[in-house]
């Protein structure tokens, strides 16, 4: 049965502080095979980062409207994650925020739902698995195993998490969906082997505002989950709707859960 979490952030987790450590913010350029050209990604490395140390990695994922500095022209995720290591309630990680449009011209602009723009999304898929995680892997001093990779996301990038995520289980093992758009696939293509599932996958994160339109698709999915008995956590914030107010909740939440040994719980 789903662990249903219920413990709203406290109220200044995502405002700045100066008197804690900071982590960096860069971005890097990679050789992408799957789109022919050279890409662009944000990095969040995290206070007191050592070449010396094994980092778990997130792969970070923005919607149809943005592109890599989405997340932190539309929030401040770099002030929460800091908030989070001052109080020693996340794991130490590095957070790869990517251009999820797996296209030449990948800006987001023209009409964003022109079908090739669409298709970008999908194809972002073999960009992530044979381009990205390489290089960042070749790059940065991280631990090259699926639990020490998870990968979320909002909107069409909580869509492309799921999709990514569910399907490629011996690669990431922390998946969230934070309120999926309809590129979500429907459940029983999403999670065709609900027992491997269950067996492989440490969080299974699906989060939406009840004032949200694209809750449909999160609810669908929950309700497979159930009924297919695949351990998962279902967040639903109350006068929640499609922005960033839900969607910093919703990472703040997924970030104390994942890198952690044992099975998460609900009052993490």
């Amino acid at each position: 049965m789903p662990k249903i979490s219920s413990n709203p952030p406290p109220g200044e987790f995502d405002s700045l502080r100066t008197d804690v450590p900071h982590g960096e913010i860069d971005t890097v350029r990679y050789a992408s095979g799957t789109v022919g050209t050279t890409r662009k990604a944000v990095i969040y490395t995290p206070p007191e980062f050592s070449e010396t140390n094994k980092y778990p990695v997130l792969y970070l994922l923005h919607g149809i409207g943005g592109d890599e500095k989405e997340w932190l022209n539309g929030s401040v995720p770099q002030v929460i994650l800091d908030n989070l290591y001052a109080e020693n309630k996340i794991e130490p990680m590095i957070v790869v925020m990517p251009n999820g449009r797996a296209m030449k011209d990948d800006r987001a602009v023209g009409n964003l739902f022109d079908q090739e723009k669409v298709e970008a999304f999908a194809a972002f898929e073999q960009d992530l698995l044979k381009d990205l995680i390489p290089f960042i892997e070749k790059k940065y001093p991280v631990i090259r195993e699926r639990e020490s990779r998870a990968i979320a996301g909002l909107s069409m990038g909580g869509g492309q998490s799921l999709n990514f995520g569910l399907g490629n289980p011996d690669v990431f093992a922390w998946v969230g969906g934070f309120s999926s758009a309809p590129n979500t696939r429907v459940p029983d293509q999403l999670i065709p082997d609900p027992e491997e599932t269950r067996e492989k996958l440490r969080l299974l994160w699906i989060s939406c505002g009840d004032q949200d339109n694209l809750i449909v698709f999160s609810r669908r999915t929950h309700d497979y989950l159930v009924a297919h008995r695949v351990p998962h956590i279902y967040y639903v914030i109350p006068g929640g709707h499609h922005d960033f107010e839900v969607w910093k909740e919703s990472l703040y939440l997924f970030l104390r859960l994942i890198f952690k040994n044992g099975m998460p719980g609900a009052d993490a």
